[in-house]
C-alpha cells in the first residue's frame, strides 16, 4: 500500500469558554466582580470558563487518489476537522501528516484578501500553493471562464456577491492542481446550476485526476455520487469509517426524530437566524411520523432572530431516501418569495396540496438561507413514513412499479398523423 496523503492520529481540538455570570443585586455584583478581579490576577482571566472538544481522538488515513465524504449531524466538528486539515486552527492534541499541496473551500469568506482585485487574488492563492506566476498563468483562462466573472476581475473582492466570490473560490481551488482538495458545505451556496457545475468538476477530479479529496456535504445524494468512502462525525468523534452507502444509511438511521417534531437541543446562538424547532404536519394539522401519499402535507419551520438581522431569507426543504437519494427539494425563491422583517421568534410553512413520494421511509432537511450564504441547518431532522394511500385511483394503491416521485398525467389514443 502506497504511503498515506492525509494520516491524522489522536487528533483533538479544544476550545475554552468563557461565561459571565448574571446577577440580581448588588451585593452579588459587587461579590462577582471580586472573585473576577482575583482570577484574572491568578490564571489571566476574569470569566469562569468550561472547556469543549470539538474533536476527540480522531484517528484516520487516506491514500493518494481518494476521494472521501465527511458527514454528520450540528456540531459533529465537521468544519473543525477541515479547519485543522488547512491549518487554519492548530490541535490541542494529536500529530496531522500532509504529503502535499493542499487547497481549502470553506466556509464564505475564508482564503481571499478581501482588498485584492480577483486577478490578483488567483495569483496570490496559486504563489501560497508553491506555484510559478508561469504556471499560474496557464490555468488563469480557465479559471475565469468557470467562475464566470470575467468582468469583475479587477474588481477588489470584499464587493463581490457571495455567489460570485464562491465561484471564483471554488474554481481557483479545483483548477491549480493541488495535491489535497478540502471542500466544506459552500456548494450550498448559489443556484442549482453553479452547484451542478462544480459537482462535475469534483467528479472530473475524482476520476481522473489522482488528487484527493475531502468532501463534507448535507447533500447525502453528492456524497453517495462522488465518494467512495466516507467518516462519520458524532460529537467530535469518528463514528464509523466504511464504505460510503454504509456509512450514510448508518447516518440516517440514527440522525431522525421519529415523532414528526425534532427541537434542536442546541440551537445556534451565534447565527442571526436560528432553526429551533421543524414538524411534519398531517391533514389534520397534527405533528405526525406517518403520512399518505396523494394528500396534503405541511412542515413548519420554527425559528429565532436576533434583532439587526438585514434579510431576504430563504427557507428551503430536502426530503431525501432511507439510501440518501435526494427526492424532494424546495426553497422559497422558486415561488419568488423571500423573507424581510423578520420577527423575533416565527414560523415558516411549507405546504405540499399532494405529497408526490412512493410510499417508504424518508429523512427531512430544513435550511436557512441569506445573501447566498447558509446561515442554520436542520440536518436530517425528521423521520417520515410515507404511506401508500390514494394517489392514483387504483383501489387507494400505488402500482408496485413506480419511481423515486408520483405523477399525474392523462393518456388519450389518436391515430397516426
Amino acid at each position: 500500500m502506497s504511503t498515506p496523503v492525509i494520516a491524522v492520529s489522536g487528533l483533538g481540538k479544544r476550545y475554552v469558554i468563557a461565561h459571565e455570570s448574571r446577577h440580581d443585586s448588588l451585593r452579588d455584583t459587587l461579590h462577582h466582580t471580586a472573585r473576577r478581579l482575583w482570577r484574572k490576577f491568578r490564571w489571566g482571566t476574569g470569566f469562569e470558563t468550561e472547556e469543549f472538544w470539538a474533536l476527540q481522538d480522531i484517528n484516520f488515513s487516506i491514500q493518494p487518489g481518494e476521494v472521501v465524504g465527511v458527514i454528520g449531524g450540528n456540531g459533529a466538528g465537521k468544519s473543525t476537522l477541515l479547519k485543522v486539515l488547512s491549518r487554519i486552527t492548530e490541535p490541542s492534541t494529536g500529530q496531522i501528516r500532509l504529503r502535499g499541496r493542499v487547497a481549502s473551500l470553506l466556509e464564505v469568506g475564508t482564503g481571499f484578501h478581501p482588498d485584492l482585485t480577483g486577478r490578483e487574488n488567483i495569483f496570490l492563492n496559486g504563489a501560497i500553493l508553491g506555484m510559478r506566476r508561469q504556471e499560474v498563468r496557464q490555468k488563469f483562462d480557465e479559471i475565469v471562464a468557470f467562475a464566470e466573472i470575467e468582468k469583475f476581475l479587477d474588481t477588489p473582492v470584499k464587493r463581490y456577491s457571495s455567489g460570485m466570490y464562491v465561484r471564483l473560490a471554488f474554481a481557483v481551488a479545483a483548477h491549480l492542481d493541488p495535491e489535497i482538495l478540502i471542500v466544506d458545505e459552500v456548494l450550498a451556496v448559489g443556484d442549482q446550476q453553479f452547484q451542478n457545475k462544480c459537482l462535475g468538476k469534483m467528479q472530473s477530479i475524482a476520476n481522473g485526476s489522482g488528487r484527493t479529496v475531502l468532501f463534507v456535504s448535507h447533500n447525502m445524494s453528492a456524497v453517495l455520487n462522488l465518494c467512495g468512502r466516507a467518516l462519520l462525525l458524532d460529537h467530535g468523534t469518528l463514528a464509523l469509517d466504511g464504505p460510503t452507502q454504509e456509512v450514510v444509511t448508518r447516518y440516517l438511521q440514527h440522525k431522525g426524530s421519529s415523532s414528526g417534531r425534532w427541537i434542536n437541543p442546541r440551537p445556534a446562538d451565534r447565527a442571526a437566524v436560528a432553526i429551533r424547532a421543524v414538524e411534519i404536519q398531517n391533514e389534520q394539522g397534527q405533528p405526525s411520523a406517518t403520512v399518505d401519499n396523494g394528500r396534503p402535507l405541511c412542515l413548519q419551520i420554527e425559528f429565532s432572530c436576533k434583532p439587526g438581522f438585514v434579510g431576504p431569507l430563504i427557507p428551503s426543504v430536502t426530503f431525501y431516501t432511507a439510501t440518501g437519494i435526494r427526492v424532494l427539494n424546495h426553497f422559497s425563491q422558486l415561488n419568488q418569495q423571500v423573507f424581510h422583517d423578520l420577527p423575533a421568534e416565527g414560523v415558516f410553512r411549507f405546504c405540499l396540496p399532494k405529497l408526490p413520494l412512493p410510499g417508504g421511509r424518508y429523512y427531512v432537511s430544513a435550511f436557512l438561507v441569506a445573501h447566498g450564504a447558509l446561515v442554520d441547518q436542520a440536518d436530517n431532522a425528521l423521520e417520515v413514513q410515507v404511506v401508500d394511500a390514494s394517489f392514483y385511483a387504483l383501489d387507494g394503491s400505488t402500482p408496485g412499479v413506480h419511481g423515486l416521485v408520483l405523477a399525474e398525467g392523462d393518456w388519450s389514443l389518436g391515430p397516426t398523423v
